[in-house]
């Protein structure tokens, strides 16, 4: 019982379209300028570059925190299950309308908290696909299908491993429709 609480808190904090609450700050609705992403990206575009890093910085505190609360709440099957629904949560935000960002930068919180090494692969992994696409979305599809193996190989872990593949599944569902571009 205690991990579906971590997945409920995990998921609301995943939720919080910081986005849309700068957007709304600076009066520009994020969901219709730009690409129309409630993310990081479209904020740095539509709103500037301070309340773009600003959001970019949320997002991954509130990737961070979803593990920390999920631990507290149902330990180290609480924080991989709160980590996972943060991004879910992301990608489809119960405050607008189940829209959400990419996920990245959530994910990137999720797992800086569980295994910060893995991090800096799936960096390594992402700057490869940039370098032979020159494209971000892409090489984002491409690290996130780098995230479960890198996390086994660093852990060896099952259920670390699972969160992970889990987390790869919704980052790459999440920029599917940028690989078929």
């Amino acid at each position: 019982m205690d991990v579906l609480y971590a997945v409920a808190a995990g998921y609301l904090l995943g939720s919080l379209p910081f986005a849309v609450g700068f957007g709304w700050i600076q009066k520009k609705n994020l969901l219709a300028q730009g690409s129309g992403n409630p993310g990081a990206i479209n904020a740095l575009r539509v709103l500037g570059v301070v309340p773009g890093l600003m959001v970019l910085l949320l997002d991954v505190f509130k990737g961070f925190l979803a593990v920390f609360y999920g631990a507290l709440l149902g330990g180290t099957a609480g924080a991989l299950a709160g980590g996972v629904a943060a991004v879910a949560g992301h990608l489809c935000s119960i405050w607008i309308r189940c829209r959400g960002g990419k996920g990245v930068a959530t994910a990137a919180g999720v797992w800086l908290a569980v295994q910060p090494a893995a991090v800096f692969v799936l960096a390594l992994a992402w700057a490869g696909g940039w370098f032979l696409s020159r494209d971000a979305y892409k090489s984002f599809a491409v690290a996130a299908l780098f995230l479960a193996p890198v996390a086994y190989w660093l852990t060896g872990d099952a259920g670390v491993t699972l969160a992970a593949l889990g987390t790869s599944v919704l980052l790459f569902l999440a920029h599917l429709k940028y690989l078929r571009a």
